[in-house]
C-alpha cells in the first residue's frame, strides 16, 4: 500500500513509541486576536516567554531574532550527521536530498558539493534534535500554542556560486508550500550553523509582509535556471529588505506569510543552516485544488511519485512529513 510505503520512506514504523514527548509548561491557545491590556496581539499568543518588546516587535514585523539560542556543540554534531548522510556513511532513511542545479552533472566531488538541501528529517536521531531542542519550543510555543507539531525540517547547505547566482533563493512565502491553516498558528525557527552575511547569502526579509495575503508563486524568469521548488513572487525586485545577518547559534522565528528570500553565496564556503517549520496540532489541512497553491501540490504529488510513492495526494504526504514534539496531536 502507499501508505505503508511512504511510512518507510520517512522512516516512521516502530518508532512513534521510541520517543518522548518533551513535557513543558504551556500556554493557552486563541484562534483569533488576543487582547492584553487593551492592546490587540494577531500573530502572537500570551505567554512570558517573549518579553514586550519582542512582542510588539513580531507583531510589527512579522520575525524575530534570538541571538544564540542554539549550543554549539548540538550545531557541531548536526554539521557531522549532515556531512555522513550526503557521504553515504550512514542510511538516510528516505529523506530528500536536493542537488543544485549548477553541480548536477558535475562528477567525482564531495556529497556535500552536490547536495544543497536535506529535507525532511524530522525521524533521524541526530538531526531531529533541532525541532525537539526546549530552547527552540519555549519560543515556538508563543506562536502556535501548547500543542505542537513539527511538520517541515530541513538542513540548507549552500554551495560557493559558481558564477550563475543559482545558489540565492526566490523572495517568497513559506505558507505557498503548506496545506494547513490558519496561518497565524504556524512559525519556523532557522538557524545560523555558522557566521551568516551578505557575502554568503544571508536571509533577507520584507518587515511587515506577514500582514499581506498569500501570492502567486511561479519560477523566476533566471537566465541560469533554478532549483527545484524554489518558487518565488514577482514584483518585489525594488523594494527595500532588511538583511538578516546572524551568528553560530542565532534563530530567527518568522510567520509563514512574511516574504523572504537569500542571496547568492559569493564565498568560497558552504553555508549551512538548519530550520523547522511548526504549527500548532490544532490547525487543519485545506484542498489546494484550483488555488495558487495547486502548482506545488502537483509538483510535490509528482516527485513522491519518481520515489515510488503512488495514490497519495498533497495532504497525505504532508502527513507523513510532521511529527508531534509537544503537548496533543489534535487534527495535524
Amino acid at each position: 500500500m502507499a501508505q505503508v510505503r511512504m511510512k518507510v520512506i520517512f522512516g516512521h514504523l516502530n518508532q512513534r513509541d521510541q520517543h518522548a514527548i518533551v513535557s513543558r509548561p504551556t500556554s493557552s491557545l486563541a484562534g483569533g486576536d488576543v487582547a492584553t491590556d487593551g492592546v490587540k496581539f494577531q500573530y502572537t499568543l500570551d505567554n512570558t516567554r517573549l518579553t514586550p518588546a519582542q512582542r510588539a516587535f513580531y507583531e510589527e514585523n512579522g520575525f524575530l531574532v534570538i541571538p544564540n539560542l542554539v549550543p554549539h556543540d548540538k550545531i557541531d554534531q548536526w554539521k557531522e550527521r549532515f556531512l555522513d548522510l550526503v557521504e553515504g556513511r550512514v542510511e538516510s532513511h528516505g529523506m530528500t536530498k536536493m542537488k543544485d542545479i549548477s553541480l548536477r552533472n558535475v562528477k567525482g566531488v564531495s556529497g556535500e558539493m552536490i547536495v544543497n538541501k536535506i529535507q525532511d528529517f524530522v525521524w533521524d536521531e541526530i538531526l531531529s534534535e533541532h525541532c525537539m531542542l526546549p530552547q527552540v519550543l519555549d519560543y515556538v510555543e508563543c506562536f502556535t500554542g501548547p500543542n505542537i507539531m513539527a511538520m517541515h525540517t530541513m538542513l540548507i547547505n549552500k554551495p560557493p556560486d559558481p558564477g550563475t547566482r543559482t545558489s540565492r533563493h526566490p523572495l517568497h512565502q513559506d505558507l505557498h508550500y503548506f496545506p494547513f491553516r490558519p496561518a497565524n498558528r504556524i512559525v519556523c525557527a532557522w538557524t545560523a550553523m555558522e557566521t551568516i552575511n551578505n557575502d554568503n547569502g544571508c536571509l533577507f526579509v520584507l518587515p511587515g509582509s506577514h500582514k499581506g495575503v498569500l501570492e502567486q508563486h511561479d519560477y523566476p524568469d533566471w537566465e541560469k535556471g533554478v532549483n527545484k521548488m524554489y518558487h518565488g513572487v514577482r514584483g518585489y525586485d525594488d523594494v527595500p529588505k532588511t538583511m538578516l545577518c546572524m551568528e553560530k547559534g542565532d534563530t530567527v522565528f518568522f510567520h509563514p506569510i512574511l516574504l523572504h528570500g537569500s542571496g547568492d553565496n559569493r564565498t568560497k564556503h558552504f553555508r549551512k543552516a538548519i530550520s523547522c517549520h511548526y504549527a500548532a496540532s490544532e490547525c487543519h489541512y485545506i484542498d489546494v485544488r484550483g488555488t495558487s497553491q495547486e502548482n506545488i501540490g502537483n509538483e510535490v504529488v509528482e516527485l513522491a511519485k519518481k520515489r515510488g510513492v503512488d495514490n497519495l495526494n498533497f495532504k497525505d504526504l504532508w502527513k507523513f512529513r510532521s511529527r508531534l514534539v509537544h503537548g496533543t496531536s489534535i487534527n495535524l
